[in-house]
């Protein structure tokens, strides 16, 4: 566990700010022998502005509940504990909004009960940037994935996903760290077609696209993802990861139809199309397609075939 005490962390802190102005968010459910590491990653970040740990725990049954207390009591002026008393996730209730509801910064840091973060500088770099650059709405950096046996995917250091995004780009949901974002507290309820949707983390960095653009940090150290049997997304089949997503960027298509943003809706189409294609095993993909090449046939040979003359 962390040693920095309260006062440590708050020495550098205005003596007459009213109220944070970055909120880190965590959700977590049954991180046990997990969460205490995150947490440790907040109480590092090394900040001349006041900041919040809010910790959503969706009826954890493990004794992550206890650690979690443990850590509220000993840090009363940080930490704010949400504590669920039914499981929100298994009721297909929306993760994420609801608890940004509570946050007062201006800005939300998130990161969920079992990844960490390895950069002190972090919270900072990425405040300092937002307040200076007005026309963007998220910065994120670099993070790698590892399991009990070590980094599982060596190249996120220098992955394809570490660019900027233009605000269109993030309307697209093109993918980014989650656990690595930084953004206006600006997101405060879902629209309609987007509270079903599964993966809430591409809806929010679609529905930041409408405040400002995305900044990729690589000046901070990335931050680690846990991949374990215990993790929302990481470890279901990829068939149901594969659904979860189709059923996301429909939501996202009825939405920008709604909106009347005829290009992104067409975009999310395109998705929806690519990820039912996705889903079809090989075999069933090729009888599909000489169906398909038999229908046209048959339609083209009836459109040319002489008309019979009745006389």
């Amino acid at each position: 566990m962390d040693a920095r005490t309260e006062a440590e962390i708050m020495k550098n802190w205005p003596t007459d700010c009213s109220r944070p102005v970055a909120s880190i968010v965590c959700l977590t459910f049954n991180h046990r022998d997990y969460i205490g590491q995150a947490i440790d990653g907040f109480l590092r970040q090394q900040t001349d502005f006041p900041f919040e740990i809010i910790i959503n725990d969706d009826a954890s049954t493990d004794g992550t509940r206890e650690i979690l207390q443990d850590y509220e009591r000993r840090y009363p002026r940080l930490i704010r504990l949400i504590l669920q008393k039914e499981n929100q996730y298994s009721q297909g209730k929306p993760y994420g909004m609801p608890v940004f509801q509570h946050a007062r910064g201006d800005y939300i840091a998130y990161c969920e009960g079992d990844d960490y973060w390895n950069d002190p500088r972090k919270l900072q770099l990425q405040v300092d940037f937002l307040e200076r650059n007005r026309d963007y709405a998220l910065t994120f950096h670099a993070s790698y994935a590892f399991n009990s046996k070590g980094i599982v995917n060596p190249q996120r250091f220098s992955g394809q996903d570490h660019y900027d995004r233009s605000e269109t780009e993030l309307k697209k949901a093109l993918p980014l760290s989650t656990l690595t974002a930084c953004f206006r507290n600006v997101l405060r309820e879902l629209p309609p077609e987007l509270e079903t949707a599964a993966l809430m983390d591409i809806v929010w960095w679609s529905l930041l696209g409408a405040h400002g653009k995305g900044k990729f940090m690589d000046e901070i150290r990335p931050a680690a993802y846990r991949v374990h049997e215990n993790g929302i997304f990481s470890m279901r089949a990829s068939q149901k990861r594969l659904q979860m997503d189709l059923h996301t960027q429909y939501c996202l298509a009825n939405y920008y139809y709604r909106l009347g943003e005829r290009d992104l809706h067409v975009f999310f189409l395109r998705q929806v199309l690519s990820l039912s294609l996705s889903s079809i095993p090989p075999t069933q993909k090729v009888k599909a397609l000489l169906r398909a090449v038999s229908n046209i046939t048959l339609n083209i040979g009836r459109r040319f075939a002489p008309k019979r003359v009745t006389y």
